[in-house]
């Protein structure tokens, strides 16, 4: 690497330096910084490189009009997530997501959840069933895949507890009467799924288009959304805040945010990759919540402490805890919001017109030579690539 190059990443702040402590004349770089760069510039723009930078990098290449970042803040089809919280209802953020052209309403519609229990199983079990027999999204119009999306979320609801009747037309009126919940507890509901309603392109968004790409139908894109959402590094970490919340209230937060650092062991819901400076879905949220004094006191020692703000797991989790939600509220609400973000993703999808199909990259043992020897009626004999590929064993079709 040219001197000239060396000055221009130093300026850039790509390579570290710093003055030479046995000849102030001189300087230091760091060698890491530099073998990084001679290994990027070895390894150049080839195709595998950039597949392999796409899908573990930070820049995924799919282009999307639903969602964006910008100034901290995520916008729904350019419009602030945070301001629509303050009045928009759960339907008015996928008549604006699905880009609708009528109001969407989440219709109950004549299908049934499974099973009496209400929750997970209950909500996974029901979108398998219909999945299994449903119709490929190939071919449909936007509207038709509307009602169907309406219908879907309306189930994934009801599976978690939500309650129709002539009162409780909106989403969040169906879990506040399900909950049992006042019109104030409503309006918190209500609040927290519009801020958590999507999120650009993440792992449940991702997964959800790959299986829309194919024509799949809409209950199988949606719970390949949500089994990948349901992970803890994803949409379930707000439950494992409910039970650090339940220490926190069973032995002070004083002694949770001691032994979690004292422990070495994160403690879970603070900080956020895409948020350096907090979680704006989490402020939004909290800044309206009164949960009990005794877990402020552990957000509060655990901001002063780390140095990190709670993200929106934390919010979901003290909501859950003020209201005195069901065990499995906080992912309720964020599985039945997010539903919304994941099907706009499917429909958007479905008019790319094309297979998500990334490639791999082989690291796997040495492959056998094309003339190798096998074993025939106890003989060896060898068999030559020509008779191979006529006999059709090195065919290959794309499935």
């Amino acid at each position: 690497m040219q001197a000239q190059t060396v000055y221009a990443y130093v300026s850039r702040g790509t390579i570290a330096v710093m003055p030479d402590p046995h000849d102030p004349r001189k300087s230091l770089y760091r060698s890491e910084d530099v073998v990084g760069l001679c290994r990027k510039k070895q390894v150049g723009r080839k195709r595998e490189a950039l597949a392999a930078g796409t899908i573990f990098g930070a820049e995924p290449c799919i282009y999307s009009s639903i969602t964006t970042f910008s100034k901290g803040r995520a916008y729904y089809r350019g419009l602030d997530s945070i301001r629509l919280s303050d009045t928009a209802t759960l339907e008015d953020v996928a008549t604006l997501l699905w880009n609708a052209s009528a109001p969407v309403s989440f219709e109950v519609g004549d299908v049934l959840v499974l099973g009496e229990e209400r929750g997970r199983q209950c909500a996974f079990t029901s979108l398998a069933a219909l999945a299994a027999r449903g119709h490929s999204t190939l071919g449909r119009t936007d509207s038709a895949l509307h009602v169907e999306a309406g219908r879907l979320v309306a189930l994934i609801a009801q599976a978690f507890g939500a309650r129709s009747d002539a009162t409780a037309q909106t989403i969040h009126e169906r879990f506040a009467l399900g909950w049992g919940l006042d019109d104030d507890g409503a309006e918190l509901v209500r609040r927290a799924m519009v801020l958590v309603a999507d999120h650009e392109i993440t792992s449940s968004a991702f997964a959800s288009r790959i299986t829309a790409s194919t024509g799949a139908s809409l209950p199988g894109c949606l719970l390949t959304g949500l089994a990948t959402l349901s992970g803890p590094l994803h949409g379930d970490a707000s439950g494992h805040l409910r039970a650090v919340f339940d220490d926190v209230l069973r032995t002070g937060a004083e002694y949770v945010v001691a032994h979690h650092l004292q422990s070495a062991i994160p403690i879970p819901g603070f900080g956020h990759h895409l948020y350096p400076d907090g979680d704006p879905r989490a402020a939004a949220l909290l800044e309206v919540l009164n949960p009990p004094q005794e877990l402020m006191s552990f957000m509060d020692k655990a901001v002063e402490l780390t140095g990190l703000r709670p993200n929106i797991d934390v919010a979901l989790a003290a909501l859950a805890a003020q209201l005195e939600l069901p065990r499995e509220a906080s992912f309720a609400l964020f599985a039945t919001a997010r539903s919304v973000g994941l099907l706009a993703h499917c429909i958007e999808q479905l008019r790319v017109g094309k297979v998500i199909r990334p490639r791999g990259r082989y690291t796997g043992r040495a492959l056998e030579d094309a003339g190798h020897t096998l074993p025939a009626d106890g003989n060896k004999k060898t068999l030559d690539p020509a008779t191979l590929d006529k006999n059709r064993l090195f065919k290959a079709v794309e499935r």
